[in-house]
Order: structure tokens, then C-alpha cells, then sequence
């Protein structure tokens, strides 16, 4: 299914900050994935002043065309409602920042 595809690209695209992958982070906000197979992500940032935003738009958008070829279109949009909270990232993630479960 290409929207697993998809989310396992973006499992490669690793917040150089945090050292942890966006899925895991939480900060994926939707996967869309059109008849033909055009992609598009919503994906946020912890804070809408993170100075990273473009760069993990840029990752996310080659990681999810090379994953997913057929994609006609691959469109990664930075969104910021409902803000980011740290009670969106996966269990694995608390762990690795060494914070409780949530």
C-alpha cells in the first residue's frame, strides 16, 4: 500500500535536533494518497519557529520520492494546528529523550 510506503520513508527523515525520525516525533499530521497515487503530507514542528522547518519539508519530500516513484506528485506542506505537544510522540521516542510515558 503506498501509504506505508510513504510513512516508511518518512521514517528516514531524522530531526538532526532530536535524533529521532518525524513518525516517531509525532510531528506527521496526515498521509493523503490520491487514485494515482499523488502524495501529500501534512507534517508540522515542534514550535512554528523551528529553524528546521524547510530542511525536514526537503527530506521528506525526496525520502517519499524515492520510496514512492510512481508518485506523480509529492507535495510536503509545514502545518501548525493543532500545535505540536509532546504527548504526540510515540512511546519509543519518550524513551530515547529519557522522558516518562505519557
Amino acid at each position: 500500500m503506498v501509504q506505508d510506503r510513504v510513512r516508511d520513508a518518512l521514517r528516514t527523515v531524522i530531526d538532526p535536533e532530536m535524533g529521532i525520525d518525524v513518525v516517531e516525533l509525532g510531528l506527521v499530521y496526515g498521509i493523503d494518497v490520491a487514485p494515482d497515487n499523488a502524495v501529500d503530507v501534512q507534517l508540522t514542528m515542534t514550535t512554528p519557529a523551528c529553524p528546521l522547518g524547510e530542511f525536514l519539508r526537503d527530506s521528506a519530500e525526496c525520502a517519499i520520492r524515492t520510496t514512492v516513484p510512481e508518485a506523480p506528485r509529492v507535495a510536503v506542506s509545514l502545518v501548525f494546528e493543532p500545535p505540536w505537544t509532546a504527548e504526540r510522540m510515540s512511546p519509543e521516542a519518550r524513551r530515547q529523550l529519557g522522558w516518562p510515558e505519557a
